[in-house]
């Protein structure tokens, strides 16, 4: 994972997308961001060789990290032994959220490979953090925080459970071994209150999924198709949602999902 510290680019690991961040600024700005103080408890995800973890520690924090690449564990283990610090070595995808004290953060420097898998178990969980912090490619954190006309799977799912905001770029020569692109800090602060109202999560993203199974078709293509059901059906439902049948998936705001959602399961 990126956010690790090497001077040895021979020791980054192309399959976990390694990219060593050691930069002070930039480390600080992610602390800052996701306001970590004293008396937090921070999930740290890939703490590398812990540098990021020693900003985390020294603003007066818990962190528990977990680490999947298991020749780090020696390092970090000898390196923070004496502070409050706890260390899970496997992937964050099998990590037992419940585990966390409430009100617990989200701090971590994330590869493009495991964003949208990360996101969902995040935001999906009954134990959801205060907030989370990550620095993903430059493109990824637009991608999240896109509006209406970029919008993605990815970016609904986001905004479905999240308020947001795109935070500082960190450019890739501040990486080692830089990547082809920038990142940037993104900021997601999980809702108090559901977005939409009585609302089924698994059927609204059906639709979701189902609206976006062919981008490049329109919404009476690629609905239709994704929920099995007639061009005649799919284009009624349409019109009652106040939708041309020409429109792309991407163009639409939220609130046309869960219009989209309240008609189908209307008629179910």
């Amino acid at each position: 994972m990126k956010g690790r510290t090497s001077h040895n680019t021979s020791e980054t690991k192309k399959s976990l997308g390694q990219h060593w961040l050691t930069d002070k600024k930039s480390l600080e700005a992610i602390c800052e961001t996701a306001d970590v103080k004293a008396g937090d408890c921070v999930l740290e995800i890939g703490p590398g060789k812990g540098d990021l973890t020693a900003k985390l520690l020294g603003c007066g924090a818990e962190v528990v990290a977990v680490e999947v690449d298991k020749s780090l564990e020696t390092g970090l283990r000898k390196k923070f032994s004496s502070l409050p610090f706890t260390l899970n070595m496997l992937s964050i995808m099998d990590f037992n959220l419940s585990k966390m004290p409430k009100d617990y953060k989200v701090v971590g420097n994330i590869p493009y490979y495991l964003t949208s898998h990360l996101l969902r178990m995040l935001l999906e969980t009954q134990h959801k953090p205060q907030i989370i912090v990550l620095l993903v490619q430059k493109e990824v954190a637009e991608r999240i925080a896109a509006k209406p006309g970029k919008m993605s799977l990815l970016s609904v799912s986001a905004q479905f459970y999240c308020d947001m905001e795109l935070g500082q770029i960190i450019p890739s020569k501040l990486f080692t071994p830089p990547p082809k692109v920038d990142s940037q800090i993104i900021k997601l602060i999980p809702r108090d209150k559901p977005l939409f109202t009585n609302i089924d999560d698994k059927e609204f993203f059906r639709i979701v999924k189902a609206g976006f199974s062919n981008r490049r078709k329109t919404l009476l293509n690629s609905l239709g198709n994704g929920l099995n059901i007639s061009r005649p059906e799919t284009d009624q439902m349409l019109q009652k949602a106040g939708l041309r049948p020409t429109l792309r998936p991407q163009e639409l705001a939220m609130n046309y999902w869960y219009k989209l959602y309240l008609i189908y399961s209307a008629n179910t």
